[in-house]
């Protein structure tokens, strides 16, 4: 696991359900100090009051600001960069502010991260990167080039920073989820809003977030794309396990959103032959990166090739009575108003 202890970190766009959990990891695993920047001054204040911490500083801030960047990273050793617009059909309808939070706001972390000289950087991205069909994954992949591209600015003599990318799902109860959004259709006693039950998403608890963020920050070299093994769930089993769980309020089909995909892909089927797996996790290299370079970075490596992409609904499946028992673990039942 990331050792923490004296390490002054940063995490942008920190206070949403994420960048709650990860300041209370890693204030738990000694980080010295946390700074939180963004934009809103409300959920700062939230957070705030959750987190009673002399650690925690809270910076209002835009990733669009260089000059601002670069006054709240001074001193910073680890940077995780969360900051971005991130509701798929307010993107598809404001497509030039999303370019410039996600993809210029991005640009502007390596350039200051690179300026203060931080240890790792780390890109927290989204399974819709891959095969994009919303304005929102095009940024996002675009923010995962900038990353795993970094390294081509830097001068190994006078910069010591690594930048490495994180790609994974929807974490179970995050802002913009399913399951705290039928949650809170069914207490309302409303009919949950299903597009398809047939679809599939992956599973992951924030509790593996955190782990698998930690960990890949740890052992990440730069370069890197990191991607989580998960299992998945349908729509229709979850709609199945909330009714048990809450009460049957009914469901009622409508249309799917812009950029809404069946199955969710963490590597499409063009990346595959690039994949390496290490342990509990996928990785992607940068072009750049040979196989001896790779292997000597990552002893116990392994090359792994899929039959076709790695999607949701190709993975192995939760049954009703694992997610009924993930759901109940996570509280999101007592609680789902955090986004």
């Amino acid at each position: 696991m990331l050792n923490c202890k004296g390490k002054k970190i940063l995490i942008t766009g920190g206070t949403g359900s994420l960048g709650t959990a990860l300041t209370k990891r890693l204030l738990d695993l000694g980080a010295e100090t946390i700074r939180i920047l963004s934009r809103n001054e409300s959920k700062q204040i939230v957070m705030e009051s959750e987190i009673s911490n002399d650690k925690v500083r809270f910076l209002i801030g835009d990733v669009r600001d260089l000059p601002r960047l670069e006054k709240a990273l001074q001193g910073i050793d680890i940077v995780f960069h969360a900051a971005a617009l991130k509701h798929v059909n307010i993107i598809e309808y404001n497509p030039f502010e999303a370019i410039k939070t996600n993809i210029l706001g991005t640009q502007n972390i390596i350039d200051s991260c690179l300026k203060e000289n931080i240890e790792t950087v780390v890109g927290v991205g989204t399974d819709k990167a891959v095969s994009p069909l919303s304005t929102y994954g095009a940024t996002k992949l675009l923010m995962e080039k900038l990353f795993t591209s970094a390294a081509n600015y830097i001068d190994e003599n006078r910069y010591r920073t690594k930048f490495l990318a994180l790609r994974y799902g929807n974490v179970l109860g995050s802002s913009g989820s399913v399951i705290p959004k039928f949650i809170q259709q069914i207490k309302s006693k409303e009919k949950i809003t299903i597009t398809n039950l047939n679809m599939t998403r992956f599973s992951m608890t924030m509790d593996e977030a955190l782990d698998f963020i930690l960990e890949s920050t740890n052992i990440g070299k730069g370069s890197e794309v990191f991607i989580p093994k998960l299992k998945s769930y349908s729509i229709d089993v979850l709609k199945e396990s909330l009714f048990e769980l809450l009460e049957n309020t009914g469901e009622q089909i409508i249309s799917s959103r812009p950029g809404e995909k069946m199955h969710e892909t963490l590597v499409n089927s063009d990346e595959t032959k690039y994949v390496w797996e290490l342990d509990n996790k996928y990785m992607l290299f940068n072009p750049s990166k040979t196989e001896n370079e790779i292997k000597n970075n990552y002893p116990n490596i392994k090359k792994v090739e899929f039959s076709d992409a790695y999607s949701s609904n190709t993975v192995e499946k939760i049954s009703k009575n694992e997610l009924k028992e993930i759901i109940l673990k996570s509280g999101l039942l007592e609680n789902n108003e955090r986004v």
